[in-house]
């Protein structure tokens, strides 16, 4: 990322002058605070509006809640994911935090790894891991996603356990397919790109509802003006006639003044 005047990266400068109402990406500061914070809603306390979220990251959310054994919507929303183990091989802005967050906001419990850190998201939280390693979190992970953006780089078959979820999310691969399809009940998905456009376009008709839908622009005008109505009119009509009205009395006094 080349780095701003500002001290905070370009991108993420770019990102935030996106309006939330526009954002179908979802990463301007709006989206991307309410995340880390589990909002879930733009409007409350009306809750009409929902969050859009990053759509690399929401990808592989959609991905593993079609997975067995992965999601349990039988529970509670905020723990389907409850008693899961998860290894994040990323820990970028536009995908590795994001999903940590999304899958510890579904009660998982996630090992963010890095190339210099290990982290755990649990229940809102971020704990630092000194005890952990790479290999130590992929081994007691039902869920291992990796992200990292490099040819040279593979994660070590001989870690993932048996019933394992892998998901590859960086554009090279991260693993090897012979040798992992190899281990007992393994579920292998070795790109999420095409699923991340069908959430772009999921965003851009999650905007079109919340902001620029015909029906839902009446109800905002309408709402402003009932909220106008509501409000105690002041005492002068507009801000055009206190300024002809302080102008005058000048005038006037002026004129007073010379007269004496």
């Amino acid at each position: 990322q080349v780095e701003s005047f500002s001290g905070e990266s370009q991108d993420d400068y770019l990102r935030d002058t996106v309006s939330h109402k526009c954002d179908v990406e979802g990463l301007c500061h709006e989206y991307r605070s309410n995340l880390y914070r589990n909002k879930r809603y733009v409007d409350y306390p009306t809750n009409s509006k929902k969050c859009v979220l990053p759509c690399t990251a929401l990808s592989v959310v959609k991905i593993l809640e079609s997975c067995p054994s992965c999601y349990d919507k039988s529970k509670p929303i905020g723990r389907h994911m409850e008693g899961q183990t998860v290894t994040i091989i990323n820990r970028s802005e536009i995908v590795g935090r994001p999903l940590a967050a999304m899958l510890a906001n579904d009660g998982a419990d996630v090992y963010s790894v890095d190339i210099d850190s290990i982290y755990l998201f649990r229940g809102g939280r971020l704990y630092a891991c000194d005890g952990e390693t790479p290999e130590s979190c992929v081994r007691k992970s039902s869920v291992v996603v990796t992200g990292v953006p490099t040819k040279a780089y593979r994660l070590p078959s001989e870690w993932i356990q048996p019933n394992t979820t892998v998901v590859n999310v960086a554009s090279f691969k991260n693993v090897s397919e012979e040798e992992i399809l190899q281990i007992p009940g393994v579920t292998y998905i070795p790109m999420v790109g095409k699923v991340t456009v069908a959430m772009l376009e999921r965003n851009l008709m999650r905007l079109f509802y919340n902001f620029h839908h015909p029906e839902r622009q009446l109800e905002e005008r309408k709402k402003r003006e009932s909220d106008a109505a509501l409000r105690p009119s002041p005492w002068f009509g507009n801000a055009l006639q206190v300024y002809t009205a302080i102008a005058a009395t000048a005038i006037l006094a002026m004129s007073l003044a010379r007269r004496k």
